[in-house]
């Protein structure tokens, strides 16, 4: 078969990336095994789809758009994203919300199985009892909590800029700006603010609502990054009574609970290490790695461990975490590549650091690639007590699940979070004892 060839197929699973998987059957193999595996978006497993085939380069499987469902399943849903439904042709369907069409609970059923399969698969652990939960601290319910429909969430949005300065989101699993009539993943504020912008010189821009609830709007044209830095305007973000400094273009947090969502989780696995007891050993020294402007620093220090460093590759982001943990003596923010600090930490650590060391929790928030194989060996080098690792991405987590495990380490407590709704992301916040 060629690309540009249609056919039907029966959806039998779900496949990390946001895509669905079905076969094209083989004659020769037996009944019900073997054949083409082929990856669609825009269905649900149980379904029975006409796709267009896209890319059938690959021996070990293809891809194809959907074009129309013939046997739907009782958990589609008219997409939150009306563009985006499967009725519109695929190179006008916008990206970011590729499972809109699934009836939320079932999109967190789908997302968990992504989850507790790479556990296994790639970590060699299984997790009873998993869940996943919306967003929101657990004791806040009601209003100010998400939404019933898992909408007007997305707090920063990215609009792209074509060459003849046309301003969109791109077309999923493309470069291609398109026009849309509604943002409805987006705050009403940010959403409103993203509509009026018809033109813009060819780049992308990022709007920005912080706590103060006024939208920022931050052109970031292609011929700028050549030029002199633009001046950056500094926010203030609240989690619970805590404010944080951070760039208005810089790195938090999208959905509108997200940040407290997660320094809520963070602060319960590193309480229900000692449960009873104090949290944290005040004399001990705790890290949080890959610590952007101090959230989980500052959760740490809140619990007693104020003999905390930061650690970031981004100068802006560790001033202002400098700023952020400024109340806590012991506390520090550094500016370095996480896998050079530990290599340095490693060599140069004194007897009595390490001991500190040993007695410490590490908090890491890696990019979605994950921590990898040569922080997490440095991680567990330094031999601490425990240590939390706040994961987006299930495939790159369970890696490093897997290399935890083979340096000492067990995984002893998983949870898991729906912070981007309609998407196919997911969050954890794994706990790992020595």
């Amino acid at each position: 078969m060629d690309a540009g060839d249609e056919l039907d197929l029966d959806v039998t699973s779900v496949a990390h990336g946001g895509v669905f998987v079905g076969r094209i059957p083989d004659p020769r193999a037996e009944s019900g095994r073997g054949g083409r595996v082929v990856f669609v978006p825009d269905a649900i497993p149980g379904e029975r789809v006409r796709i267009r085939l896209t890319d059938v380069g690959k021996q070990s499987f293809w891809r194809g758009d959907v074009l129309e469902v013939l046997e739907p399943s009782g958990h589609r849903r008219p997409h939150i994203w009306r563009q985006a439904d499967v009725s519109v042709p695929p190179h006008l369907r916008p990206g970011g919300a590729d499972f809109g069409h699934i009836e939320l609970s079932h999109q967190r059923a789908l997302k968990l199985e992504v989850l507790t399969d790479a556990l296994r698969r790639f970590g060699g652990v299984e997790i009873p009892g998993l869940d996943i939960r919306p967003a929101g601290p657990r004791q806040a319910h009601g209003e100010g909590g998400e939404s019933a429909d898992g909408g007007g969430w997305r707090t920063r949005v990215s609009l792209h800029v074509d060459a003849d300065g046309y301003v969109g989101p791109f077309a999923a699993r493309s470069h291609s700006v398109i026009a849309v009539e509604e943002y409805p993943l987006a705050t009403a504020e940010v959403a409103e603010a993203a509509l009026g912008i018809a033109q813009g010189r060819p780049g992308r821009i990022d709007l920005v609502q912080p706590a103060d609830g006024r939208v920022r709007v931050i052109p970031r044209p292609d011929a700028a990054k050549s030029g002199p830095r633009e001046a950056r305007e500094v926010v203030i973000e609240r989690v619970g009574q805590r404010e944080f400094r951070v760039d208005a273009g810089g790195f938090w947090q999208v959905h509108r609970l997200a940040a407290a969502t997660l320094d809520d989780a963070v602060r319960r696995a590193i309480t229900d290490l000692s449960p009873g007891a104090a949290p944290l050993d005040p004399d001990a020294w705790h890290l949080d790695l890959y610590g952007g402007v101090g959230l989980f620093a500052v959760a740490v220090a809140d619990l007693g461990g104020a003999r905390v460093t930061s650690v970031e590759s981004d100068p802006r982001a560790t001033e202002h975490a400098g700023e952020n943990l400024a109340q806590w003596v012991g506390a520090r923010a550094e500016t370095a590549r996480v896998d050079r600090y530990l290599n340095r930490l490693v060599a140069d650590a004194t007897e009595r650091e390490r001991a500190r060391l040993s007695r410490g929790v590490i908090v890491l928030d890696p990019p979605r690639s994950g921590a990898g194989r040569q922080v997490v060996e440095g991680v567990a080098a330094l031999g601490p007590a425990a240590v939390v690792y706040v994961a987006c991405d299930p495939v790159a987590l369970a890696r490093d699940v897997a290399t935890f495990r083979a340096a000492g380490y067990e995984l002893s407590a998983v949870s898991a979070y729906d912070l981007f709704p309609h998407s196919h992301h997911i969050e954890a916040i794994a706990t790992f004892v020595r």
